[in-house]
């Protein structure tokens, strides 16, 4: 397999650095790896194949010097609006982890288990954009359960993770926890979130919009039609909480009208469906937890039930660590099938 130059940007960061740690595992067909960060980080270095590898600084000529052929791009939406562009020109394909792109109809948004068709979309704009954590693994358990039934409507709350907010949110709620432990949790900094963390849940991720949704609902929502090809209806509420990694949702699922929703069916499909495992046994009280997923690949499913006055509606629980299924993982699975799709290149 013919091997290419592959640039991180933002080889520092929590996403940047999982995406090195995935590429090892997944045996990404690697020539070159080129880190990139911002002046503040060049000089520095990353681990990778067992070898320390500089951080270089990104500048609008690096991806040309470098001759880079694949971008993953991990460091926040304005990083991607100006830089992205550079990468397209010295003629590499973008995988950009960040919202900057995702909505843009001329950029395909993929999750390879559920659309990997739309990667060949990428010729337009030389961009394939990741989608939001949160939605990735709501859609990989959804496609199986639209193409068994079809789908009406989802309704999904989200438990996400401090991880969601960066090492600054992982850092913040050790630090509250401890300051809880010495009984000064009252003095305790709030910074990375607008309300202390620690022994608390937020209902609010990202900024409020005039429907009264937040950005980050309203993200799960346009982003799923957008890679289902459907206009099924979808409402989200979206909760951080004091978890380190790994996010959870609570999800509602109303298939069309004259469905009788048989549990053992939607269990198969689930179980048979790539990349998704279900542990389903309340009795024996096993079930997807955040300890469970955490460090894997995999998005878990369970407490799957009917409901009781609707024959056409199942509730499920899923989680999926969101640092790599929902970001590193995904993105690397997009490169992977790009190279396949594309390997006549």
């Amino acid at each position: 397999m013919r091997k290419f130059n592959v640039a991180v940007v933002g080889a520092t960061g929590a996403v940047g650095e999982e995406v090195f740690r995935v590429m090892e595992e997944l045996n990404f067909p690697v020539n070159k790896v080129v880190p990139l960060a911002s002046a503040r980080s060049a000089g520095s270095t990353i681990e990778f194949r067992n070898k320390d590898v500089v951080v270089l600084e990104l500048t609008p000529k690096v991806f040309e010097e470098q001759e880079v052929e694949i971008a993953f791009f991990c460091a926040g939406g304005s990083v991607s609006a100006e830089f992205a562009k550079y990468a397209v020109e010295a003629g590499a394909v973008v995988i950009d982890n960040t919202s900057h792109f995702r909505m843009d109809p001329k950029v395909p948004l993929v999750v390879p288990e559920v659309n990997p068709q739309d990667i060949k979309l990428w010729r337009e704009t030389g961009i394939i954009a990741n989608p939001n954590c949160s939605t990735i693994q709501m859609v990989q358990s959804l496609k199986p359960l639209d193409e068994l039934y079809g789908i009406k409507r989802v309704d999904v709350s989200t438990y996400q993770a401090v991880s969601g907010a960066g090492k600054s949110g992982m850092e913040e709620l050790v630090k509250q926890m401890q300051d809880f432990f010495a009984f000064r949790l009252d003095e305790t900094e709030i910074k990375a979130f607008a309300h202390q963390i620690a022994l608390n849940v937020i209902p609010q991720i990202d900024v409020a919009m005039e429907n009264g949704f937040t950005k980050e609902e309203m993200k799960m929502v346009n982003e799923t039609q957008k890679i289902m090809h459907k206009n099924f209806e979808v409402a989200a509420t979206c909760v951080r909480v004091p978890v380190l990694r790994s996010h959870s949702e609570s999800l509602t699922v109303t298939f069309n009208d004259c469905v009788d929703v048989d549990v053992d069916e939607v269990r198969n499909v689930l179980e048979n469906f790539e990349n998704v495992k279900v542990i389903d046994d309340l009795p024996n009280k096993k079930y997807p937890m955040p300890i469970i997923s955490t460090d894997t690949d995999y998005t878990y499913v369970g407490r799957i039930r009917k409901d009781v006055y609707a024959s056409n509606v199942v509730h499920y629980f899923n989680v999926a660590d969101q640092v790599r299924v929902g970001a590193a993982t995904n993105a690397v699975r997009i490169g992977l099938k790009w190279i396949e799709l594309e390997s006549d290149i």
